[in-house]
């Protein structure tokens, strides 16, 4: 049986029932729950010296009041984060290469920020549409162009996220194939391409922390 390369984008069933579910609530797991001890283990306290530099990091451009969403804000990178690095490992499914997922998380966090910023400061919010100094002319056509900008916000979130970690994925895939497939034949071809892959690996780690965190 041949399979195609992008079998592995395929969501994964059993019974005819989706595995994305399971495929979502493992990584939660694996974040270590802290304890009532005074002094805590070096992993508890790795993590949570980490979520904070993290915190502080995802927080410093957003002014004080914006800092109640810190907790939220958080919790949506680790879980893309995780979701990201683990898709990695052989014989996983990644959940965030599918658009679907992506958007029911881009739509909503993007609606919030939208219908916040215009019941807090409605005259800011308006104000973006529309550039300082834009000649008489080009204002209804900025205002449209700005508009559309606005409401293709969300889907280039989601996007962005699904390209990029399918097209890494993909990549993975060829170049593993390719070096197993040139092995018996051209040993030295093979061990060139197994070296490309090992740095491909480590750069769509990065990739994955990356998005995650652009998201």
């Amino acid at each position: 049986m041949i399979l195609s390369f992008f079998d592995q984008f395929m969501i994964p069933q059993t019974l005819g029932v989706p595995l994305i579910l399971i495929a979502i609530m493992i990584p939660p797991l694996l974040i270590l729950n802290p304890s009532n001890r005074l002094v805590l283990n070096r992993m508890l306290t790795l993590q949570a010296w980490m979520l904070k530099m993290f915190t502080k990091q995802l927080m410093l451009p957003i002014n004080p009041p914006g800092h109640k969403w810190a907790s939220m804000l958080l919790a949506l990178t680790l879980l893309l984060m995780s979701l990201n690095l683990l898709g990695l490992l052989p014989y996983t499914f990644t959940p965030t290469t599918q658009l679907s997922m992506n958007m029911a998380l881009a739509v909503p966090m993007w609606l919030t920020t939208v219908l916040i910023g215009l019941r807090n400061q409605p005259t800011t919010s308006l104000g973006h549409l529309l550039p300082e100094g834009t000649p008489t002319l080009l204002i209804p056509v900025l205002i449209i162009i700005e508009t559309i900008s606005l409401f293709i916000r969300p889907l280039a979130l989601g996007v962005r996220l699904t390209a990029n970690l399918t097209a890494g994925h993909l990549l993975i895939q060829l170049i593993s194939t390719a070096a197993f497939v040139l092995t018996p034949s051209m040993t030295l071809t093979a061990s060139m391409a197994f070296l490309v892959l090992l740095l491909l690996t480590g750069l769509e780690i990065a990739v994955a922390m990356i998005q995650a965190y652009v998201f």
